[in-house]
């Protein structure tokens, strides 16, 4: 058999966490003064005072929630203060009467300020029968016996004990390890035993919780428990013998952490919005707020109790909420809720544990924010009983006036929206009112013409109102009236024709000066005196003229119905009409002219060209005829042949088909082919009849057995019509200008060609070195130049025929001449360039040419000079005396002279 034996010494400490010190503490509320509440706290031990024991709470009032308060015990060796105001055991004692009363002391920690409380302990009486639990002794847990034979039978054992649960106060403060009970086997005294436990606390994680001596059996916890996170342990106990056999069935130890108040409610937000419609009732439901608490919900240190702690505004009543208890529900307790008067409530929420209870329960607070919705308990209220605008005569769309109204309801709310409507005072409905949604003001409008000359004011009656309806029991009006006074103001406006358009019937055919009909205008302003003067706006074929003072419409040319500015026998013509008022003003008139139709045109042939055969058949000609004119005036139409000449009415006959059409055919058997015109007299139906003579050009040709034309020149025989040629001519115009375009082209190319050779280097470009400085020769003998020998050298006479002593001394010799090249008698001025190299590179291959250094005569230059030759000067024997330092200063071009007689001596 194996038993749990423990020592009641060792019990206590458990028992002790398990009834949990009750304390009775009583006081007196008065006002908040800082300090402690009570003189003496007062507490009632049902035991000793163990180790670690909580024994009861001070309270210290502190008002102003911002002193730091620091408590300290008179026995600092057998008891301490928390922070929190706890006092604890700090060893374990037997209460005697030296224990039983000391001083707790709580200080300032800035001011230095200090505070006392007495505090009174004393012992619970023992009754008899706690005496007797408390002396009895659990001496063993039996391990489930085994099944044992006596005489060959089963013997039926006793039955198992039910192992009671081993409860263990959390946040134990020790000394660890904490012995909890011892485990036998009533097999160890025969055997040597070792004992184990296992499960989650012991083997399995949270690993090294519980241990277990081998050799003893002595069950122990390690370090504090806390229920929070595991609430219960299922450990299993095991004995086994010193070869590892199991010596009894493993028994089952449950070990349930009891639950101290260690944990604050918490609230699930620290601050809850809420809203309740102004002018709620009392009972109304606001909102819920909750808070969890993590201890025990089913023990005290876990039931919640909420509160409100205050109330911020306080207005119109300090107690306008009330919070259910145990729910959270906040509810109205009071009727005045007021959104004008007051928009939001604040409320501080506090949620206890221990049932409420202030002394030994732990409490948290929120915030809880009930905002006051609007309703619509304040109708728009106009600022002014009159309002006063003005309006344009003629002018829509524009704003007359601005309504303003007030509503204390919340602004861009439809409680807040107003809504305008015109209640008297506009029959005709020119006038509406729209709300603008920033300011809510009604802008009178004028949505219809209105005319001075008809009514010169509007008195208009307007109601506002919200756009939901006021809320039940509100015992305003739901609308505000007002009178809007609006004045016309007078305007000049636009003449008018009436009527407008104005339709005549004349016909035509009507001769220049024929006075039509009057077109006058109206000026709608009655009171002011104005004078209307007619100008001629719009006359497509300028027939008609107006008379600029009295409207009369007169004919200036002949009116023609066939006229192409004639759209279905009507004409039309506008005329403007404008006053001298201030601005000036006018309006337009359209007359519209009906005109009647005479017979004053001839009809013609139609077609004009047409094509038959050599010979009567197979085919003939069907012909109509066009009269521009209208019934009765046009067809039916009678078609004839004239007279003359002969052979007309010899070669064709014409048949009377219907009143519009004739069949022309040929009356002899055979007609040569060609270009035949047969004049036709047509005669209309008009009253007078308009007859005419029409010419049918009828191109006779050889035909097929179908009847078709078989000429190769069909199209040439019919001639080229007027359009034709002009097409053609066109063409023949634009073909020249593009050959003209491309000759321009082609000379411009050809001289930028040219330019382009020209650009040699500028030391090397005659034209740039012959630079005419002054008068330099001997006269205008000397300057005297034959410029065509350079252009045509062949044309220099030979030298034979040269007299004697003509022959310049630097001219070459005579002898075979080279094939140098030949210039053309007119060339071009800028390929002299060209001429001069040409020359250059033939005297370079000319072996009879005198060596590179001497004197080369490209040609001849003329029969001689009065001057003197260059060569014959000797700087050194004229101009001696001179200073020609100057050619220093005439540039580059000149510094080989600057050298040659500005050097001084040398």
């Amino acid at each position: 058999m194996c038993r749990i034996v423990g020592a009641p010494r060792t019990l206590l400490p458990l028992l002790a966490a398990l009834l949990q010190a009750s304390v009775e503490a009583s006081g007196e509320t008065a006002l908040c003064k800082t300090g402690f509440p009570e003189d003496v706290y007062s507490a009632v031990l049902s035991q000793d005072v163990l180790e670690g024991q909580p024994l009861l709470n001070v309270k210290f009032s502190n008002c102003n929630g911002k002193r730091k308060v620091q408590y300290e015990s008179s026995e600092p060796a057998d008891f301490k203060v928390d922070a929190d105001g706890m006092v604890y055991a700090v060893r374990s004692f037997p209460l005697s009467s030296e224990h039983s009363k000391f001083l707790i002391y709580a200080q300032d920690k800035e001011t230095q300020e200090k505070w006392q409380v007495a505090v009174k302990l004393s012992l619970k009486p023992t009754l008899p029968e706690d005496s007797v639990k408390e002396s009895r002794e659990i001496e063993e847990i039996v391990f489930p016996r085994q099944l044992t034979k006596h005489n060959g039978y089963l013997q039926r054992q006793k039955r198992d004990w039910v192992i009671p649960p081993i409860n263990l106060p959390e946040n134990s403060r020790g000394p660890f390890p904490q012995e909890l009970v011892r485990i036998r086997s009533d097999r160890d005294k025969n055997l040597s035993l070792r004992y184990s436990v296992t499960g989650p606390g012991a083997d399995q994680p949270p690993t090294g919780i519980f241990i277990i001596n081998p050799i003893s059996g002595q069950l122990s916890v390690t370090k504090p428990l806390d229920r929070e996170l595991i609430a219960r342990f299922h450990l299993r106990a095991h004995a086994v013998d010193i070869n590892g056999n199991q010596v009894e069935n493993p028994i089952d130890i449950v070990i349930n952490v009891i639950d101290m108040n260690d944990n604050r409610p918490e609230f699930l937000h620290q601050v809850w919005n809420g809203t309740v419609p102004e002018g709620s009732k009392p009972g109304t439901y606001v909102m819920t707020v909750t808070a969890i608490d993590a201890d025990d919900p089913n023990a005290l240190n876990g039931m919640l109790r909420y509160r409100i702690l205050s109330q911020a505004p306080s207005s119109p009543s300090p107690n306008m909420f009330t919070i259910n208890n145990e729910t959270g529900d906040i509810i109205t307790v009071a009727a005045g809720l007021d959104r004008e008067k007051v928009q939001q409530y604040t409320l501080i929420i506090q949620a206890t544990d221990m049932e409420g209870n202030p002394t030994y329960g732990l409490s948290n607070t929120a915030t809880a924010v009930i905002t006051v919705t609007d309703v619509n308990d304040n109708p728009p209220e106009f600022t002014a009983m009159t309002f006063y605008g003005e309006v344009p005569e003629n002018r829509v769309d524009i704003i007359v006036a601005n309504l303003t109204v007030t509503d204390k309801d919340q602004p861009h709310t439809p409680a807040w929206n107003a809504v305008y409507r015109i209640s008297g005072g506009d029959p005709a409905g020119r006038f509406a009112i729209q709300t603008d949604p920033n300011s809510n003001d009604g802008l009178v409008t004028v949505v219809k013409p209105i005319d001075f000359e008809t009514n010169r004011m509007y008195v208009l009656t307007v109601a506002a109102e919200n756009q939901v309806p006021l809320a039940k029991g509100i015992q305003h009006p739901p609308q505000s009236t007002a009178t809007v006074s609006v004045t016309v103001i007078d305007v000049n406006e636009n003449p008018y024709f009436a009527p407008n358009p104005k339709i005549i019937r004349q016909e035509e055919g009507l001769h220049s000066g024929t006075m039509l009909t009057t077109f006058t205008a109206q000026d709608p302003d009655r009171y002011m005196q104005q004078n209307i003067r007619y100008t001629k706006l719009s006359d497509p074929a300028n027939w008609l003229k107006i008379d600029p003072v009295n409207g009369q419409i007169t004919t200036i040319a002949v009116l023609d119905r066939e006229s192409p500015n004639v759209k279905n026998n009507i004409y039309n013509a506008t005329f403007l009409a404008s006053d001298n008022g201030i601005p000036p003003m006018s309006g337009t008139g359209t007359l519209q002219i009906y005109l009647l139709d005479i017979n004053d045109n001839a009809p013609q042939v139609l077609p004009q060209e047409a094509e038959t055969c050599e010979t009567p058949d197979p085919n003939s000609i069907n012909i109509t005829a066009l009269d521009y004119d209208i019934d009765p005036n046009a067809g039916p139409f009678a078609f004839d042949l004239p007279l003359s000449p002969v052979t007309i009415k010899r070669n064709w006959t014409i048949t009377r088909l219907n009143g519009d059409f004739a069949q022309l055919n040929l009356k002899i058997k055979f007609l040569e082919a060609g270009i035949y015109e047969v004049p036709i007299i047509i005669t209309d139906s008009g009253n007078p009849p308009k007859s005419n003579i029409s010419i049918l050009r009828v191109k006779v040709c050889q035909c097929d057995s179908n009847g078709d034309c078989t000429d190769v020149d069909r199209i040439v025989g019919a001639g080229l019509g007027t359009g034709a040629i002009i097409a053609i001519l066109l063409c023949i115009i634009i073909l020249l200008i593009l050959v003209l375009m491309f000759v321009v082209w082609m000379k411009r190319r050809d001289k930028e060609r040219q330019a382009k050779q020209l650009l040699i280097d500028p030391e090397d470009d005659v034209r740039d070195n012959i630079l005419k400085y002054d008068e330099e020769g001997g006269g205008e003998e000397d300057q005297d130049y034959d410029l065509s020998q350079l252009q045509q050298p062949d044309t220099v006479e030979p030298d034979a025929i040269k007299p004697v002593g003509i022959r310049r001394l630097d001219e070459r010799p005579i002898h075979a001449e080279p094939q140098y090249p030949v210039r053309s008698a007119a060339p071009h001025p800028g390929d002299i360039g060209d001429f001069i190299n040409e020359g250059l590179k033939a005297a370079d291959n000319d072996p009879t040419a005198p060596p590179y250094d001497s004197l080369l005569v490209f040609d001849y230059e003329g029969s001689g000079s009065t001057a003197g030759s260059l060569s014959s000067l000797n700087s050194s024997s004229s101009g001696g005396d001179q200073d020609y330092d100057y050619l220093n200063d005439w540039g580059p071009r000149f510094k080989k002279l600057a050298d040659m007689y500005g050097g001084g001596d040398d």
